[in-house]
């Protein structure tokens, strides 16, 4: 299946591509981890200048206007140099719950600044026993005045140790599990009673385990009407890693196939051989499923019935899990032992893989979820 880029998709692709290549060096992206945020912040400011990080913004909040097929481009470029900024949990995840909560003060106030890139959030909606359940939150929220205090804990906060902000989900009413109850709210990372312990994740990424303890928060939205906005923004964010997931695995397949051409075992190169020739095929053909695949959650991420959005993105997530597994494998054992080092970009890509595999809901839960639609 083909598909084709719209020019300003086009020039999307060209720039974060261009992007990956000057900047993104294996060696460069060592130095980025090591930093004190764990990513490159000159970096994140160039995102900023070159309009990527507002590119499905809305206009009068400093962005292009885009869609999210408009995004998927950049996602793929990022997930092909295996960027560590965070891109995920700022511009997708954070930014869908707010333009979800319609909250439109909230909006006007910190969608300007995350497209701009003067300003970084982190979405804290996962917690140590709601495995996958967002409505699972024993995080409470007790009103005093015009503010809330919270108190509770959240698991595994993708960005949060350099964000600026972070949005909270707490149930306001009702029980774990209930679907009405829950609220979302704002809060500086720095704000009296927030304790974050830095993680670091399996590819890289730096994360973060978040403690309140009476910590003062503002309100987003209506009080206990917020799940929907976190449901939005999840399955935009798994949308999100997808499209990561297809420029992974595209690298993964060139970086092979150049390994089998001119690798030379018994006098002449690997690929002349036939068994290793079938199992390039396979990955190839992985790769092209996840691509046909992904391209329906890409069409299903702004569908209003989240019934039918959930179910096409399930669907993705399912065959991305399979497919990177493939690739994964594959591309370990083509490149032979040095393929398990951490001198060889092919680690770091497949840690990448096995990590969204895991983001979001596993490929059971993706099952399961598609067959309860």
């Amino acid at each position: 299946m083909e598909f084709s880029d719209t020019e300003t998709q086009a020039l999307l692709r060209e720039t974060a591509d261009r992007l990956m290549r000057d900047k993104y060096e294996f060696e460069a992206r060592k130095k980025y981890l090591e930093a004190p945020e764990g990513y490159s912040v000159d970096l994140w400011r160039e995102y900023g200048e070159l309009g990527l990080l507002g590119v499905d913004a809305r206009e009068e909040h400093g962005g292009s206007g885009g869609t999210f097929a408009d995004l998927a481009v950049v996602l793929e470029a990022f997930g092909s140099g295996l960027a560590v900024e965070p891109y995920l949990s700022s511009i997708v995840l954070s930014a869908e719950a707010l333009r979800a909560s319609g909250d439109k003060a909230k909006q006007d106030e910190w969608l300007p600044k995350l497209a701009s890139g003067g300003a970084k959030m982190a979405l804290a909606c996962e917690e140590p026993a709601s495995r996958y359940d967002l409505g699972w939150i024993e995080t409470k929220a007790r009103k005093e005045g015009d503010s809330y205090m919270l108190t509770g804990a959240k698991a595994v906060v993708l960005g949060v140790p350099g964000a600026d902000a972070i949005l909270v989900s707490a149930r306001t009413s009702g029980g774990d599990g209930d679907r009405d109850g829950v609220s979302l709210f704002v809060l500086p990372r720095s704000a009296t009673g927030v304790t974050i312990q830095p993680v670091t994740n399996i590819d890289d990424r730096p994360a973060g385990e978040v403690t309140l303890e009476n910590a003062g928060a503002a309100l987003i939205g209506e009080e206990g009407k917020a799940l929907p906005a976190l449901e939005a923004a999840r399955d935009r964010a798994i949308a999100a890693v997808c499209c990561e997931a297809l420029g992974i695995m595209h690298t993964l397949n060139q970086q092979t196939l150049e390994y089998l051409k001119t690798r030379n075992q018994f006098g002449r190169p690997i690929g002349k051989f036939q068994v290793l020739q079938h199992r390039m095929a396979d990955m190839m053909m992985a790769e092209q499923s996840a691509r046909s695949m992904a391209a329906l959650a890409i069409a299903a991420t702004d569908n209003p019935d989240p019934v039918a959005r959930s179910q096409a993105i399930s669907a993705a997530k399912v065959q991305i899990g399979k497919s990177g597994n493939e690739v994964g494998r594959g591309a370990i054992q083509l490149h032979g032992g040095i393929g398990m080092t951490m001198e060889l970009a092919t680690a770091h890509y497949f840690r990448r893989l096995t990590a969204i595999e895991k983001m979001f809901g596993d490929t059971d839960y993706h099952l399961a979820r598609f067959a309860g639609s």
